[in-house]
C-alpha cells in the first residue's frame, strides 16, 4: 500500500475533521482569489470611468486635480475656461470632437454639470460602453435635466419631475435658483461611474439659471422666468473644462501640446488613463492592505489546519506503532503527516476554487449593473496559479511540524503504547 493510500484511509477515518479543515482552506482560497478578482476589477473599473475620451482640458492645474473635478466631480476648477479657448481646440483638423463641462452647483448634495448632448453622444466608460436612457431622452427644452441612476433612485425621481438647483456645492448648497425649476426628461443606466451621481442640464440651462445672478436690476427689480429666459441667446462665455476626442492616435499628443503651449491663457491637456493611474496609486495603500488581510485569512485556515494534525497525533500514535511494526521506515511516518497537509491543501484549494467560480457566476451581473464593476469570468491567471501553488506548498511545510512530532514518537513507542 502507497503512503497515499495510506493518507486517504487515515483521513477518511476523520472524515469529519478532514471536511471542516478543506472547508475552512476552501473558505480562505475564495476570500483570497475573490479579493485578487476584485482589485482587479475595481482598478480596471476605475481606469476605465472615463474612456473613449482623448484628452481633458481646463484651466492650469495638476493632471490629479483637472481629473478629480472634471471626472470624478470632486473638488472645484482655481478658474474657468474662455470658450474662445474651446471654440480654438475645436477648430483644429486633428479634432474630432469637443464636449464642454460647466461645474459648480449642486441638487441636495448631488453636483450639478451644465454640458451639451453631445456629452451623451461621445462620454465612455468601461470597455468603451455607451451612456443609455433606462427612460426618457436627452436635452430637448432649455430646462431639461438628466439625472444618473443613484440621484433618480435615492431621491424618488421620476421622468417630469420639477427639481430645483442650488448655488454652490455640498449636501446644503447655497441660495436656490427657484425661478428656474428644470423637469426631469431623462434618467440614465447604472454606470457605476460618477455618471450615476451628477445632475446633468444643457449649457444653455446652466447660463439661464444664472442668468442676472446678484444684479436684480437688470430686469428692474426681477428675475425673468423661463419663458423670457427661451427667447434670449444664452451661450456661455466660459465652462469649467472639456473632454477632447481627436481623429487618430497620433494626434493625441499634438492636441496636447497644442493645448499646454496655447497663447490664450494656461491652460492643461492631460490624458484621462494615465492620470487615473496616477490617481490609483496614491490609493494603492488600501489595495495592498485588502491583499493583506485576505493572505492572513489563509495563513490562519492553514494554521488550524496544523492545529487540527497536531491535536490528533496521541489518538493516533498506536496507529503509528502499527504502521512501524509492519516494517514502515520512519520516514514513511514524516511523509505520511505532510501528505495529509497537502491533500487537505489541495483540496481546500480545488474547493475554494470552485466556490469562486460559482460566486462569480451568481453575482457577477448584478455587481456589473448596479456598481459598474465587472469581475472577469475567466481561467486563473499565472498570478493566481501561482498565489494556488504557493497556498499548497506553505501548506506542506506547515505539514512538517506534525510530520517531526510523529517521526519522533514512532522512535520511541514501538508497540508499548497501550490503549
Amino acid at each position: 500500500m502507497t503512503t497515499l493510500s495510506l493518507a486517504l484511509l487515515s483521513l477518511g477515518n476523520r472524515r469529519l475533521t478532514a471536511m471542516l479543515s478543506i472547508f475552512a482552506i476552501a473558505l480562505s482560497v475564495t476570500l483570497f482569489l475573490g479579493v485578487e478578482r476584485m482589485r482587479i476589477g475595481a482598478k480596471e473599473s476605475f481606469t476605465n470611468t472615463i474612456s473613449g475620451t482623448d484628452l481633458i482640458v481646463g484651466a492650469r492645474a495638476g493632471n490629479v486635480q483637472l481629473l478629480l473635478y472634471s471626472v470624478f466631480r470632486i473638488g472645484n476648477a482655481t478658474s474657468n475656461v474662455s470658450m474662445q479657448s474651446i471654440e480654438a481646440i475645436a477648430a483644429r483638423d486633428d479634432v474630432a470632437w469637443v464636449v464642454p463641462i460647466s461645474l459648480g452647483d449642486s441638487h441636495r448634495g448631488y453636483r450639478v454639470m451644465g454640458t451639451s448632448n453631445d456629452y451623451f453622444e461621445h462620454y465612455r466608460y468601461g470597455k468603451k460602453l455607451p451612456l443609455q436612457f433606462a427612460d426618457g431622452h436627452r436635452f430637448d427644452d432649455l430646462f431639461d435635466v438628466v439625472v444618473g441612476a443613484e440621484v433618480a433612485q435615492k431621491l424618488g425621481y421620476r421622468i417630469g419631475t420639477e427639481i430645483i438647483i442650488s448655488h454652490g456645492i455640498g449636501a446644503i448648497g447655497g441660495e436656490k435658483h427657484e425661478n428656474t425649476p428644470f423637469r426631469i426628461s431623462g434618467i440614465l443606466k447604472p454606470t457605476g461611474t460618477p455618471v450615476d451621481r451628477t445632475v446633468h442640464i444643457s449649457l444653455g440651462g446652466f447660463e439661464a439659471m444664472h442668468f442676472g445672478w446678484g444684479d436684480s436690476s437688470l430686469f428692474s427689480g426681477f428675475q425673468p422666468d423661463g419663458d423670457q429666459l427661451r427667447e434670449l441667446d444664452l451661450q456661455p462665455s466660459s465652462v469649467t473644462a472639456a473632454l477632447v476626442g481627436t481623429k487618430t492616435r497620433f494626434a493625441i499628443f499634438q492636441v496636447q501640446r497644442f493645448v499646454n503651449e496655447f497663447p490664450g491663457e494656461p491652460l492643461t491637456a492631460v490624458l484621462p488613463g494615465v492620470a487615473l493611474q496616477e490617481l490609483w496609486s496614491i490609493l494603492g495603500v488600501a489595495e495592498t492592505a485588502l491583499t493583506a488581510v485576505s493572505a492572513m485569512v489563509v495563513v490562519t485556515a492553514i494554521l488550524g489546519m496544523m492545529t487540527m494534525i497536531l491535536s490528533t497525533l496521541n489518538e493516533r500514535r498506536r496507529e503509528i506503532a502499527i504502521l512501524r511494526s509492519i516494517g514502515a521506515h520512519t520516514g514513511t511516518v514524516f511523509s505520511l503527516l505532510v501528505l495529509e497537509a497537502g491533500i487537505l491543501a489541495a483540496g481546500g484549494i480545488v474547493l475554494g476554487t470552485g466556490l469562486l467560480y460559482g460566486a462569480l457566476f451568481a453575482v457577477n451581473p448584478w455587481i456589473e449593473q448596479n456598481y459598474g464593476l465587472y469581475l472577469a469570468i475567466e481561467a486563473p491567471s499565472l498570478y493566481e496559479v501561482k498565489l494556488l501553488i504557493s497556498i499548497l506548498l506553505i501548506a506542506l511545510l506547515v505539514g512538517t511540524l506534525p510530520g517531526l512530532r510523529a517521526y519522533r514518537q514512532s522512535l520511541v513507542d514501538g508497540m508499548s503504547v497501550r490503549g
